[in-house]
């Protein structure tokens, strides 16, 4: 096999290239900025000045910068863009026209998906980091016309949560944040009977989806599984067995 170069790319095999928010807090397993992770080669590419404030708030001043960092990653070879933060789904549409790779920004976009696995009749319970910027607006930019079949709360009133994340003291003690994460899902289902999976919208939340699942007994769906799927379409492996 004959193998070529090309000028300017630094290191090969990251298939799946990941634009980070600018922020202070740790990343652990599990979280999308971690790179253990994943079980293949990932490229991280921060987004300066792209901070949680601006991510919630929805700031569009930001495109420019994350479209750079996207073009960034592309020409260091991967083969798909994503993100960390589900409300970069305002961004979504133009950065995906621009780039001649697959982009795939916000955990968000797995609703459709969820929803027709699930049946009518239910409902996608979703945790977001910030109910309030959780918006019909917002869902409009990913194709999503109606809120009829979600179930929304946040972790914004969450005590451990707003500090870690949304203060950003630095730390993060996982089990308390494990327990506000459960009991977020917790009130989705007593709150609304019809809710048969649960969308972790936040990319920080993965390390506790299987807390979620052993309490509430549901799939759970998350930024990581979001990955691991757009992975395996973009780097298929050849089957070896036997008959």
């Amino acid at each position: 096999m004959i193998y070529k170069a090309r000028r300017g790319q630094a290191s090969f095999g990251e298939a799946i290239g990941i634009l980070l928010l600018d922020t202070f807090a740790p990343y652990i397993p599990g979280d999308v900025a971690n790179a253990t992770t994943y079980c293949f080669p990932v490229r991280f590419q921060k987004v300066e000045d792209f901070t949680v404030e601006r991510a919630i708030g929805k700031d569009n001043l930001i495109f420019d910068s994350l479209l750079s960092g996207a073009n960034n990653l592309v020409a260091q070879g991967v083969r798909a863009v994503t993100g960390d933060c589900g409300f970069m789904a305002i961004h979504q549409k133009e950065i995906a026209r621009r780039l001649d790779v697959p982009v795939f920004l916000s955990s968000l976009l797995q609703i459709p998906f969820i929803s027709r696995i699930i049946g009518d009749g239910k409902k996608v319970g979703i945790v977001t980091a910030d109910s309030r910027s959780l918006d019909a607006s917002l869902l409009e930019t990913i194709g999503i016309d109606t809120t009829e079949n979600l179930k929304i709360k946040g972790m914004q009133d969450q005590t451990h949560f707003h500090e870690s994340i949304i203060e950003e003291i630095g730390v993060l003690d996982s089990e308390r944040f494990e327990k506000e994460v459960v009991s977020v899902a917790k009130q989705i289902v007593d709150e609304d009977p019809a809710v048969k999976a649960i969308l972790l919208e936040c990319s920080l939340l993965p390390p506790y989806g299987s807390a979620v699942q052993e309490a509430l007994d549901m799939p759970v769906f998350d930024y990581v599984t979001m990955i691991n799927y757009v992975y395996s379409a973009v780097v298929k492996k050849r089957f070896e067995g036997f008959m």
